[in-house]
């Protein structure tokens, strides 16, 4: 019988497709656990070298920080510019372990522990990306060093970075002030995102007044770094928007001229366009060279600063207060006129002393033998002391202090400068609240002189005098004169109102003439000039007091002993263009302070037009940063002598520059030290 095979075995077929698929399944198994394998081994056993180096390998947002903005006098002269330094920087993103890269840091760049303070206390709060400077203003031998051991340093750069420069030194230290490298307390009122990439701001004057014109707005970069900080590629960049370029109503010649006059001298000089409020030329002696302090002053330079007996980090134009001696009897006089206690024609007799009804303690003129027959306008010509004696007695120190306040005394100009002192013109309120005791008629008489509390700056005494040149008319003192640049700002340039004074505009012609005969032959006779006419008046104050019947002995006194003398006046007196207040400390005499400003006035009305002073390589261009070089390597060819009538060319930014271009940063209060 003949057998008969299946075409097609169902049951072998069954199997091989089985056994197949078992296969797969376990090959794709044996893929998934070998993937889940090298998941665990990424994710678990090395997530941390592995995360750390993701993090590092990523898209960074760097700060551009913008290059600060210069400033000039009036003419175009530039008084504080930019140059670049090196810096050595790192950011959190770079460094793991900061506290031993900057230990071993510190022999080879040399760094001071107010360096490594700074360092940690800036880095705790900047981005993790963001690069904070360790050290500014490297040297040679410093980047040399770090050159020969840089591979044991990842993350740490050399770069160039921007700072402050003064190129005239102390002429301007108190008026401009300086940049300083931010602080700890600075820190945290700062706006984190506008000082991005920058460690200087400004510390005292125009610099810290102006700071927010001055900053500029900072951009930002994005890039792709990887785990050494090498930038990969550029994705984007908004370039950031550089400072205001800031003109000032100062004058460099003027200046100079000031400045020279108090030389060897301690004292304070201000000069102010009346019809204005522009302040011209304001010199404060001794002065300090700010550049001392741009990347940290040494604790060798801010010792000899500080013990200096004559303070030359004392501003004494803003902050010195003086007793203001016979300088104020003019505006005191009028308020005479205004309360109707005198008049021009009222007359008293001077024995050269008064005192009060009842009291036998005498208050002694300056002559001894009394001036004879006084009227209001001999009173301020021979600066009879007798007259404002009697006068004082009849107003009272209520109607004298309402009346000298409305000249600025007793209180701030409002001047747009840091730290100004307000002075002190006193009374009953003032002597209960501070001295617990009553007012004295006899206080009234010392006040009524310039003498006794009654204390006033030189910029007080200036702005006074500016109000009598003006007959009235109140200004407030500025050194502003305009403001270019991304951010407006609007500069007042004109009187602000009137004072009350219920006399007429004849009671001021008639103070001006009396003014006038101080210096055409009262006690100002030394600096009468035919070429024009001054209006002035002097004074004495006292340092050290004499007791009663005790006659004045300069050869006993010590020369800090000796009298302050001061002066304030005015010029051309029918058509004033400059107002001026000295002050001399120990000087002896009004007259001796009268000398000072006379040079100050002919260098103004007479000298400015004719002869102007500039300096020998007056700069026509951008400043240093423009020429990326340092103060002191100037190529000869780099700068020329300027036209007396030329201006300065505002400096242009290149789109890119200002990357590497962080702002800048100290005042006696706040000073940064370093060795």
């Amino acid at each position: 019988m003949k057998q008969h095979f299946p075409l097609k075995d169902n049951q072998q077929e069954k199997r091989l497709y089985r056994g197949r698929i078992f296969f797969a399944i376990g090959l794709v198994c044996c893929c998934l656990l070998l993937l889940m394998s090298r998941y665990a081994y990424l994710q678990i056993v090395h997530y941390d070298e592995f995360s750390t180096a993701s993090d590092k390998n990523r898209i960074r947002l760097q700060p551009l920080a913008p290059a600060r903005g210069y400033i000039y006098d009036r003419n175009g002269i530039l008084l504080a510019d930019n140059y670049p330094v090196f810096t050595a920087t790192m950011s959190r993103a770079d460094v793991e372990d900061i506290d031993g890269t900057i230990a071993r840091l510190t022999p080879i760049l040399s760094l001071t522990q107010e360096d490594i303070d700074r360092f940690k206390s800036r880095i705790k709060t900047a981005r993790k990306t963001e690069r904070v400077s360790i050290k500014l203003n490297l040297t040679e031998t410093d980047i040399a060093k770090f050159s020969e051991l840089k591979y044991n340093f990842p993350g740490v750069k050399i770069e160039t970075q921007m700072t402050r420069y003064y190129p005239h030194g102390d002429l301007f230290a108190h008026v401009i002030g300086y940049v300083g490298r931010i602080n700890e307390k600075e820190l945290k009122s700062l706006n984190k995102d506008t000082y991005a990439g920058t460690n200087l701001i400004g510390k005292i004057g125009v610099e810290k007044t102006y700071e927010d014109l001055l900053h500029g707005t900072p951009g930002y970069e994005s890039v792709e770094a990887d785990a050494h900080s090498n930038v990969l590629r550029h994705l984007g960049r908004k370039e950031p928007i550089r400072g205001n370029d800031l003109y000032l109503s100062l004058d460099y010649g003027l200046q100079m001229v000031a400045a020279e006059q108090l030389k060897d001298k301690r004292g304070a000089v201000v000069a102010i366009d009346p019809r204005t409020g522009e302040i011209l030329a304001l010199v404060s002696s001794p002065s300090f060279n700010p550049n001392l302090f741009v990347t940290g002053i040494s604790h060798v330079d801010y010792s000899a600063l500080r013990d200096n007996l004559d303070q030359p980090l004392y501003n004494r134009a803003l902050q010195g207060v003086y007793p203001p001696g016979s300088t104020i009897k003019p505006m005191e006089g009028l308020g005479g006129i205004h309360y109707g206690t005198v008049d021009w024609g009222t007359t008293i007799y001077d024995p050269g002393y008064f005192h009060l009804p009842g009291d036998s303690h005498k208050f002694r003129d300056w002559k001894k033998t009394g001036h004879g027959s006084v009227n209001l306008h001999k009173s301020i010509v021979e600066s009879c002391d007798t007259y404002f004696y009697v006068l004082s007695y009849q107003l009272g120190i209520d109607r004298m202090n309402e009346w000298m306040r409305q000249f600025g005394f007793g209180q701030k100009t409002g001047v747009d400068l840091p730290s100004e002192s307000e002075g002190l013109y006193p009374n009953p309120e003032w002597k209960m609240r501070t001295r617990k005791s009553k007012w004295l008629k006899g206080e009234t008489i010392s006040v009524s002189i310039g003498q006794g509390a009654f204390t006033a700056t030189p910029l007080q005494l200036a702005m006074a005098t500016s109000i009598m040149a003006n007959h009235g008319a109140h200004v407030v003192p500025h050194v502003l004169r305009a403001s270019h640049g991304a951010k407006p700002h609007t500069v007042h340039n004109a009187p602000d109102g009137k004072i009350n004074f219920n006399g007429t505009e004849q009671d001021w012609i008639n103070m001006r003439d009396a003014m006038v005969d101080v210096v055409q032959s009262g006690t100002g006779r030394g600096i009468r000039t035919p070429l024009y006419q001054i209006a002035g008046k002097t004074g004495t104050a006292q340092v050290k007091s004499i007791a009663q019947g005790k006659k004045y002995n300069e050869s006993i006194l010590s020369e800090r002993q000796l009298d302050h003398g001061l002066f304030v006046g005015f010029a051309p007196a029918d058509n004033p263009e400059i107002a001026i207040a000295v002050v001399w400390e120990n000087g002896r005499h009004g007259g001796s302070a009268a000398q000072i400003a006379r040079p100050i006035f002919d260098y103004w009305i007479v000298n400015r037009k004719k002869n102007p002073i500039r300096p020998a390589n007056h700069q026509i261009s951008g400043g240093l940063m423009t020429a990326g070089i340092k103060p002191g390597e100037l190529p000869s060819g780099a700068l020329l002598e300027a036209n007396p009538h030329a201006t300065v060319n505002q400096p242009q930014q290149k789109p890119g520059t200002s990357a590497s271009a962080p702002a800048a940063t100290t005042a006696p209060a706040n000073i940064e030290v370093t060795e």
